[in-house]
């Protein structure tokens, strides 16, 4: 095993870093403010709103638990302003219940897979190293990428390859997969890049980029149900926040993008049924958007960090407790 181990510092790029410090600060500003990083990583954004925001403190969520220890080595010299939470993002009211008031005047979102989870050759995340088909971010519980490659029925797979990847030949490759599983089950990551060589048509692979590349991405949404997770952590997040908090979400993915969309513009849209005069308290706006659609890196900063490249960043700060989820 090839290890890529070393200060969080020196391994993660925090992409839009200064526009999301900027969204969260002004709610961040009064003795006692709280803050939660919902998707820790390696406490780029955590330390940079730590130094920003003096009177904050920031609870630290995360499920991966190498993440956890990197960056609260990182965070040290903050002392109690910070506390590192194991726990997945949906559980982000649960969190607040327990470590603060209950509410939090601002909430981050960085979704997707980490730099740290990305590097670590052993984890299984990148196409372009042999290793163990994991890709749970944590890895004490759950289900491998091996275990859906082996045990999910050719409709299954190829609607994970389709739904999650986005991947034109989902049902080729499915019958790949499972013509392969036969001989022998997936174990490596290596082995797999061959099938999906195999599977998808040259023509492809020439303009499409490399073969693996949405396989990898879908097989990873499915092991770590990101985007049913996101789907509860978006309400749950939106009705933490106490009046005048804000949610800054960065996402990478469309699915994970639309359903943040959704949710900011649910809020920021009246219920006030048609032809009543008077808009009453609980149909109004809970929300307000603080982004113009979704805001992306600039040129510079995509040039410089390639991982930003497809990153889409969306704010809202809350109005009322009226309407809200619960």
């Amino acid at each position: 095993m090839t290890s890529t181990r070393g200060d969080a510092g020196d391994r993660h790029v925090p992409v839009l870093l200064e526009r999301c410090v900027d969204l969260l600060a002004p709610a961040l500003q009064a003795p006692g403010s709280v803050c939660v990083d919902a998707t820790l990583g390696m406490g780029g954004h955590t330390e940079a709103i730590l130094t920003r925001c003096p009177q904050a403190r920031v609870i630290g969520l995360d499920r991966d638990p190498e993440a956890i220890a990197l960056a609260s080595e990182r965070l040290a010299p903050f002392g109690e302003r910070f506390t590192a939470v194991h726990a997945v993002y949906d559980e982000v009211a649960d969190v607040l219940a327990r470590e603060a008031p209950g509410t939090a005047n601002g909430i981050f979102f960085d979704l997707g897979v980490s730099s740290l989870q990305l590097d670590e050759e052993d984890r299984g995340f990148a196409y372009r190293h042999d290793a163990p088909l994991d890709m749970r971010m944590d890895q004490s519980r759950g289900m491998t990428a091996a275990d859906v490659l082996n045990t999910y029925s050719h409709g299954e797979l190829a609607h994970v390859l389709k739904a999650y990847g986005e991947e034109r030949f989902a049902g080729r490759i499915a019958s790949a997969v499972l013509r392969e599983r036969e001989k022998e089950p997936f174990t490596t990551s290596a082995r797999l890049v061959e099938v999906l060589r195999a599977a998808v048509p040259a023509a492809s692979q020439r303009t499409g980029g490399h073969p693996a590349k949405r396989t990898f991405q879908a097989l990873r949404i499915e092991v770590n149900a990101e985007l049913a997770v996101w789907e509860r952590a978006v309400d749950a997040a939106v009705g933490a926040l106490a009046p005048g908090g804000r949610l800054v979400v960065l996402s990478y993915h469309s699915l994970e993008d639309r359903i943040t969309k959704q949710a900011l513009a649910r809020g920021a849209r009246s219920r006030t049924p048609a032809g009543m005069p008077v808009e009453l308290p609980e149909h109004a706006p809970y929300l307000r958007l603080l982004t113009r659609g979704a805001e992306v890196p600039s040129e510079s900063e995509q040039h410089a960090n390639p991982r930003s490249a497809s990153a889409r960043l969306r704010a809202a700060e809350r109005l009322s407790p009226n309407g809200a989820p619960a």
